[in-house]
């Protein structure tokens, strides 16, 4: 059970500038607040801590360099404390009551240690689509939804970093291989942003490459269990 003392909030930013403000406001605009936010620099070079530092005295703008990802979030998660963590990338957004609709989910189902949900996509207004049919709501594995006990974080093991674009669900794949209770919620918890930078769009054939390799080894393992019942 989580309450409002008890999530860190770890965003991890490259060359963000241009929404990270937004991001922010969605985090300190729970109706259940975070007791830390923190925001991993991952060596940008368009003032994007700044703009971290500007939003609000209570953000902590941890430096790096350029590592990916998938260090950014670890990097977070080592320099917090709070039993349970929240993941948001610079660029997409929560809803007001997100933290709370996990929290009441959680107080449910004591023995569950994470909660995750639906993700609403839109085109960010810089691209001009207006009149454009909004993409799908989506369901999934996406950091951006999920709130984790730290324990059971660390238990999985932190998130690779020698992937470009698949970090998130290599790591899931690994804390499923844990057995944990999770909370699957059929609610929208979160937004996507599709702009002309995300990093299917800059690393397509890398991003690729590397789900293929991982839903490989999803059912490589899932046929190495079925002969194992």
């Amino acid at each position: 059970m989580t309450s409002s003392r008890d999530v860190a909030v770890v965003i991890p930013v490259r060359d963000g500038a241009a929404y990270l403000d937004e991001a922010l406001a969605s985090v300190f605009a729970q109706t259940l607040p975070p007791s830390e936010v923190v925001v991993v620099d991952d060596g940008s070079t368009d003032g994007s801590a700044d703009v971290a530092r500007a939003h609000d005295a209570r953000v902590r703008v941890i430096p790096q360099p350029p590592l990916g990802a998938g260090a950014a979030r670890n990097r977070g998660v080592e320099a917090t404390t709070a039993p349970w963590l929240a993941f948001l990338d610079a660029d997409d957004l929560w809803v007001p009551n997100k933290l709370a609709t996990q929290h009441e989910a959680l107080a449910r189902q004591p023995e569950a240690v994470a909660s995750i949900g639906e993700i609403r996509q839109f085109f960010s207004p810089d691209l001009g689509r207006e009149g454009v049919p909004e993409p799908e709501i989506v369901s999934g594995t996406s950091p951006i939804t999920l709130l984790v006990q730290r324990t059971a974080f660390e238990a999985a093991g932190p998130y690779p970093t020698d992937l470009v674009a698949s970090e998130a669900p290599a790591w899931w794949v690994r804390f499923e291989a844990t057995r944990p209770v999770v909370v699957r919620l059929p609610v929208v918890l979160a937004e996507r942003r599709i702009h002309a930078r995300n990093t299917g769009v800059l690393r397509g054939t890398s991003a690729r490459a590397e789900y293929l390799k991982l839903a490989k080894a999803m059912l490589d393992r899932r046929r190495a269990e079925g002969g194992n019942a």
